[in-house]
């Protein structure tokens, strides 16, 4: 039996047309200048929203075959060797997706990886979730920061990622679908989980972790590193006094792992500052962002085939950046703060991006020289000051149990406190505050003047309905922790790779998890 010609068609219909295979069929079929019932099969790989102009179209990929069925596509499922008794064993340290991608690529490659998390798994953390919500008390060590699956678990599980480069993405997707997440992720042009389903994503990763022989402990902070006579990093000592060895650390400790940076920085181990970013999260309503990049009148039900609408905005003002970030429709603003002194705000959706609310985080690039006057007291953490300095203002200002800082837009463009603010998706609670006092000046004019240019090129973004919250300070990391482009160790620390967003070789899930494969790639090549 011949194999089936096959073949890739990218179409473009209007929104009501856009689920009707039949329509899919014809449309093909023109292209391919071929009668539709040539088309013995059909099948899509790609599917985006076109939403540049009204009216709003939606662009398919199609694969089609003329002589027979597709192939099935294969089964998605977690399938791991059992690792023997004897192998060699590699210490990763933060199971967020760049500690669980390398701990899963070691398997492959027949080491075991021994994978330590600060925080509890990811079902127990989100009861831990309950006192800050809801007490404004934060559990130091398992949050929306620290846990199982790091800090996407509980916001939003965003995968659309630019970092092609990188290595294969599609094989983070398909390691995600084979442990539970939708299989649209695959076809979707810019896809998401949410932030209810990851967790039984990120526990069925583990769960493949265990069952082929691997080692993971959570309620267990690094404190100390171990090495062996000639300086080679062999492992780490835990809070409680325990100690972890292999024949590499894999340091994946995420953006907001403080205690991290402090204990390299005492050990004299180099860091590099970089560039970071802080600023707000802004809040609209919902409908209102759907309104305007869909081009209808506010007031009219959105389509069911839309999802909640996004967007992406960007500008340069005076040498530093000025753009949103992390932008959740249908989501919810959740306070990530890591100690009790602070109020840092973050963004969340569920699957179903339901919620009435929309927001972003609206942030304004800090250069190193930004953070001189924190380099007397704290050296090459200037930049980890800085943010804490403003995180401590914010809990001050806001009064207290996770109340956050806030401020009407339309206000905060004139320079005026706001005598009401408008209802928000932040549970612990606004206090009305002049951010543009509270904010260092050259932050707070730059995001005004990329406030007034974003309003002029997404007609209705300046509204009163729409609210200033403060402070997104976690964005990236202030801290690089430098390594060998070949062998991507520390040069100075052999053993020691810096892993993900916490060593500033990542921006989110799907490069954090490319970067966890290739530093364990690159500490399994390691001969003895």
């Amino acid at each position: 039996m011949s194999k089936p010609q096959i073949q890739t068609v990218d179409i473009v219909l209007p929104l009501e047309q856009s689920e009707d295979v039949e329509i899919w069929k014809k449309k093909a079929a023109r292209k391919l200048k071929i009668h539709p019932k040539s088309i013995e099969d059909i099948r899509l790989r790609k599917h985006s929203i076109d939403a540049r102009k009204a009216p709003v179209k939606i662009q398919l990929r199609l694969e089609i075959s003329v002589s027979g069925p597709l192939p099935e596509d294969p089964v998605l499922e977690p399938s791991y060797a059992k690792l023997g008794e004897n192998v060699r064993r590699l210490v990763i340290v933060g199971s967020g997706p760049a500690g669980m991608f390398a701990a899963l690529r070691a398997i492959e490659l027949g080491w075991r990886p021994v994978l330590l998390e600060r925080g509890k798994d990811a079902i127990k953390r989100r009861f831990d979730l309950a006192p800050i919500m809801r007490e404004g008390r934060v559990v130091e060590d398992s949050n929306y920061c620290f846990g199982e699956g790091g800090a996407g678990t509980f916001s939003d599980g965003k995968l659309y990622t630019r970092a092609t480069k990188r290595g294969p993405v599609r094989f983070v997707y398909e390691t995600l679908v084979a442990h539970g997440a939708p299989h649209r992720i695959l076809t979707d042009a810019h896809p998401h989980i949410g932030s209810n389903l990851l967790p039984n994503v990120v526990r069925a990763m583990r769960e493949s972790i265990l069952a082929a022989g691997g080692e993971v402990y959570f309620d267990t902070r690094v404190t100390r590193f171990l090495r062996s006579a000639d300086g080679k990093l062999v492992g780490v000592g835990s809070r409680d006094g325990r100690e972890f060895q292999g024949e590499g650390v894999v340091l994946a400790t995420g953006h907001s792992a403080r205690d991290i940076y402090r204990l390299l920085h005492s050990e004299n181990i180099r860091l590099e500052q970089k560039p970071f970013a802080v600023g707000v999260r802004i809040e609209h309503p919902q409908s209102l962002i759907d309104s305007i990049q869909y081009h209808y009148d506010r007031g009219t039900e959105r389509p069911r085939i839309l999802p909640a609408a996004k967007y992406r905005l960007a500008t340069k003002i005076k040498e530093r950046g000025v753009h949103s970030f992390c932008m959740c429709p249908g989501g919810f603003i959740v306070p990530a703060a890591t100690e009790n002194d602070e109020v840092v705000v973050n963004g969340m959706s569920l699957a179903r991006r339901d919620s009435p609310f929309a927001n972003s985080g609206l942030v304004v690039t800090v250069e190193p020289e930004d953070t001189q006057q924190f380099e007397a007291e704290h050296g090459i953490l200037a930049g980890l000051a800085f943010q804490k300095e403003l995180e401590i203002l914010a809990s001050r200002s806001g009064g207290g149990a996770q109340k956050a800082p806030a401020q009407r837009v339309t206000d905060f463009l004139k320079g005026k406190i706001s005598s009401s603010l408008p209802k928000s998706s932040y549970f612990p609670g606004l206090t009305s505050c002049p951010l543009q006092e509270l904010m260092p000046g050259f932050i707070a004019w730059r995001m005004k003047e990329g406030l007034e240019q974003f309003g002029a090129s997404m007609k209705g973004y300046l509204t009163e309905e729409s609210c200033l919250i403060g402070f997104e300070t976690r964005t990236s990391s202030p801290v690089r922790i430098p390594r060998d482009d070949e062998s991507l160790q520390h040069p100075e620390v052999p053993g020691l790779y810096p892993c993900g967003e916490g060593a500033g070789f990542a921006g989110g899930i799907v490069s954090a998890a490319l970067d966890g494969v290739k530093c364990a790639e690159a500490a399994c090549s390691v001969s003895r």
